[in-house]
């Protein structure tokens, strides 16, 4: 995973922006667009609001492209009381929970709590979205099968999440999540799910060994 990750500051709080991981999804332009403007330089003027505001509308960045620090605080972005799967129509997974992105041997690559996951399998990011699937007319809609998340029973809610990258395959999700497309609904659920991320399943979003077929390479 590629970063380029810009400092944009004031006296109380240090914003982030990872170029690589925004994909444009916008709800900084739409929550502050006084202090977030694609039309100016710099785009990010923090000073332009007050704190709160601003840790506000970086919480609600899909992808994990813009955090925060606090200068005067240990305040830090705490997950959600249950982690959250939501299905982008046309577009990547975003993942909003405890996450910890693992390769094979269990190490983690990227700890967040906000991720947007490639499932066209063209990101020259991945496994994260750099916003492939549009140039490629990816076609994908919110729909899933909620029986195949209900022959496991619910252990919980929240707690760690874990997603392992699995090499030229799909990823392996494992704890309690939220599923949710807007096609289907919400299913609530604790069941290991393997989820396409190579784009060429016929059961999206789960994964059902296309990428074999087509020869899908994760790297």
């Amino acid at each position: 995973m590629k970063e380029t990750i810009l400092s944009y500051q004031t006296d109380e709080i240090n914003v982030t922006w990872d170029k690589e991981r925004c994909i444009h999804a916008a709800e900084c332009v739409r929550g502050l667009p006084k202090v977030f403007d694609t039309d100016r330089k710099p785009w990010i003027k923090p000073e332009l609001a007050g704190t709160s505001e601003l840790i506000q509308v970086i919480e609600k960045c899909p992808s994990g492209a813009l955090h925060y620090e606090l200068k005067h605080s240990d305040r830090t972005e705490q997950p959600p009381k249950q982690n959250v799967i939501t299905i982008e129509e046309d577009g990547p997974l975003y993942i909003h929970g405890e996450v910890a992105i693992k390769d094979l041997d269990g190490n983690v690559v990227l700890k967040d709590t906000r991720v947007a996951m490639c499932r066209c399998g063209r990101s020259q990011n991945k496994p994260l979205c750099d916003n492939s699937h549009i140039e490629a007319g990816f076609k994908a809609d919110t729909s899933y099968d909620p029986e195949r998340l209900r022959t496991e029973p619910v252990k919980g809610k929240g707690g760690a999440l874990s997603v392992t990258l699995y090499e030229n395959a799909p990823f392996l999700v494992e704890g309690n999540y939220d599923l949710v497309g807007d096609d289907t609904g919400r299913e609530t659920c604790s069941k290991k799910m393997s989820f396409c991320r190579c784009g060429g399943s016929q059961t999206k979003p789960y994964c059902d060994g296309t990428h074999k077929k087509i020869g899908f390479v994760s790297s």
